[in-house]
């Protein structure tokens, strides 16, 4: 993995993943066709510039160490998600779907204005779906222009992705509910365990559940207040999944980005993924069935 920095007095340095052989979790077997939903790649200035305003500057993740994360873990599939850093430049991700279009699919950030070319060649390298980033600098895209996101997703067949603190759900419910795509929530709301399992921006994020919406388990380790093995953020992914287990999907966040604590590797998430749901075929749901569902993947026989 390679460390360069650009400017890091821009915005604070952050680390990579763990110099390390990744490898397969030790509490279960990962089932064929598994699908983790959630990485990045991340390119370096000047070739891939960084925005300004942005919340870290991390490292460069480029697309062989992702493959191989994916190969070491047992991941059929993967979704790579447009990293912050990179705003609306969507040209590293894109250059990766297109090589590896059986493999992989994305999910873009891009201005309301994009034109329908550059639309129609997202489509055709693999993209299936939108995110709104209001957290780490998220590219320009904020959530006054939700409906409108929404809309452009229905006329490019995609769904819609939420980078949010659960916290502001409340007042965001209403509109989201009215969207006329599929939409998720990443990070089980990405708010901290501390706040209660009680609090009311969980129990809206439940309620979307329950009723329609999408949600990923994932980033124990930006929810957690007790750090690994992260047993705090088990009641929480619980209740989700109770709530809809034909809606949840599983995402390992690799390269790890703004995590300034204890570094982790994908296998640890994987099993923490054991404690979350313990039930070998509702696990097999999340990581296999739901994501390919989701993503437009086909069922490996």
């Amino acid at each position: 993995m390679h460390d360069s920095r650009a400017n890091p007095n821009e915005a604070p340095a952050c680390p990579g993943p763990l110099e390390i052989q990744q490898h397969l979790p030790t509490r279960f077997k990962v089932p064929r066709g598994a699908v983790d939903t959630h990485c990045h790649v991340i390119g370096l200035p000047p070739e891939y510039p960084f925005v300004a305003g942005r919340a870290y500057t991390p490292p460069a993740a480029s697309a062989r160490d992702y493959l191989a994360m994916l190969d070491a873990t047992g991941m059929t599939y993967g979704v790579l998600t447009q990293v912050s850093v990179h705003g609306t430049d969507n040209r590293l991700m894109v250059e990766t779907l297109r090589a590896h279009r059986q493999r992989l699919r994305g999910i873009a950030v891009i201005p309301l204005d994009c034109p329908e070319r550059e639309k129609a060649a997202l489509k055709d390298a693999g993209v299936v779906g939108l995110r709104m980033n209001v957290l780490y600098g998220g590219g320009g895209v904020d959530f006054t222009q939700i409906e409108n996101y929404g809309a452009l997703c229905r006329d490019m067949g995609w769904h819609l992705q939420f980078l949010l603190d659960a916290r502001d759900l409340p007042s965001l419910a209403p509109r989201l509910s009215k969207l006329p795509v599929p939409f998720l929530v990443d990070h089980i709301g990405h708010f901290p365990t501390s706040a209660g399992i009680d609090n009311e921006g969980f129990q809206t994020l439940v309620s979307l559940v329950r009723d329609g919406a999408w949600v990923r388990l994932s980033g124990a380790y930006r929810n957690t207040v007790e750090g690994p093995p992260y047993r705090d953020t088990i009641p929480f992914a619980r209740k989700v999944v109770e709530a809809a287990p034909n809606r949840c999907v599983w995402g390992s966040d690799w390269p790890h980005v703004a995590n300034w604590g204890v570094m982790m590797g994908v296998a640890d998430l994987l099993d923490l993924l054991a404690d979350w749901v313990p039930d070998e075929k509702l696990r097999n749901r999340i990581l296999v069935d739901n994501p390919q569902r989701l993503f437009g993947f086909p069922a490996v026989t």
